[in-house]
């Protein structure tokens, strides 16, 4: 049975690994909602209980989704979802963090949940058209109301991160973090355990490149983010790239794991307020992820993977131009 990490000094406790369910609905091709529901629900078998969602997914559609595989299991779970994004004809068309729109939000994400409270609010991204206190503020209000009981914020930069905490304190940070986006490292993560925030990295397995089962952007479907956001796999940044997804699959040979289990251990060794939430839809991919929780890598091991970035470092932005303008840094 997986094991349990506090993200944070807020007092919220989760499975050590959690289960991001964006890909049973979104950006990642072909969708398949009863392998979904089976997925979810084989996770909470394993001790797997922390999902994380957002309005902006499908949009609105994975929440419905984690609503329907939750029923009945409610109390036995924690849900993250996120408000924070302008969507507009099934698409996301700017910020809109303005107060009413989150309490909105969080209404109708609480009907689509089947719950009368999230435990985790995101904003999924910093609004600079409205003051990170009045967000907080309004998220504090909604606490006290009993319909969220923590705040988190994603892809926030340092001052959002401190001036939001200050008003309502923040119990998460949800960015990317992986063996290849150390953004984290120098600025963000020192600043998370001085005020005691928890950190939850998205893609840990960096959109499934470092499992060593990646395919060229071109491969993959219309309907999939990596064809056209992702430029790591595109034309030359991918046969660069496959340099790191070797050394992971060159670790895993070593430790008699998968690649998979290698780069989650590796962020899970990276500190015990850290809950990384790899994406599956499918049973043996969750299953196989969360046998890294008892992965051990050696001194050496857990070196080589620290100097992946050493030699050439990773090629290619993380996102396309118009996604990397909406990141708060």
């Amino acid at each position: 049975m997986l094991g349990t990490r506090k993200l944070g000094r807020q007092g919220l406790e989760v499975s050590m690994i959690g289960l991001g369910c964006m890909g049973m609905s979104h950006a990642y091709g072909a969708t398949d909602d009863d392998e979904s529901i089976a997925t979810i629900h084989r996770a909470i078998e394993l001790g797997c209980t922390f999902f994380d969602t957002a309005e902006a997914y499908g949009p609105f559609s994975n929440e419905e989704l984690l609503g329907r595989a939750l029923e009945g299991r409610r109390e036995k779970v924690t849900i993250a979802t996120k408000f924070g994004f302008l969507l507009q004809d099934g698409r996301r068309a700017g910020t809109d963090s303005r107060p009413d729109h989150i309490r909105e939000v969080v209404d109708a994400s609480l009907r689509r949940l089947r719950t009368d409270h999230v435990d985790l609010l995101y904003q999924h991204r910093v609004d600079p058209n409205v003051p990170i206190e009045d967000v907080a503020g309004t998220v504090k209000d909604l606490i006290a109301q009993g319909k969220v009981l923590h705040f988190g914020m994603s892809e926030a930069g340092e001052d959002a991160i401190r001036r939001a905490h200050a008003v309502q304190p923040v119990s998460a940070l949800q960015s990317e973090y992986s063996i290849w986006e150390r953004n984290l490292e120098d600025r963000i993560i020192p600043v998370l355990r001085e005020l005691g925030i928890g950190l939850v990295p998205f893609s840990p397995l960096g959109r499934g490149f470092l499992t060593g089962t990646a395919q060229r952007a071109e491969q993959y479907g219309a309907g999939d983010f990596r064809s056209n956001g992702d430029p790591r796999f595109q034309a030359e940044n991918f046969d660069a790239n496959m340099r790191i997804a070797r050394l992971v699959q060159d670790v895993a040979e070593e430790a008699g794991a998968t690649a998979a289990q290698v780069a989650l251990a590796w962020v899970l060794r990276a500190g015990d307020d850290i809950v990384p939430i790899p994406g599956t839809k499918r049973r043996r991919y969750l299953e196989d992820n969360l046998a890294a929780a008892d992965i051990v890598l050696t001194a050496d091991q857990a070196a080589r993977l620290d100097g992946a970035l050493e030699t050439g470092g990773v090629s290619g932005a993380r996102y396309n131009d118009h996604d990397l303008s909406m990141l708060n840094r």
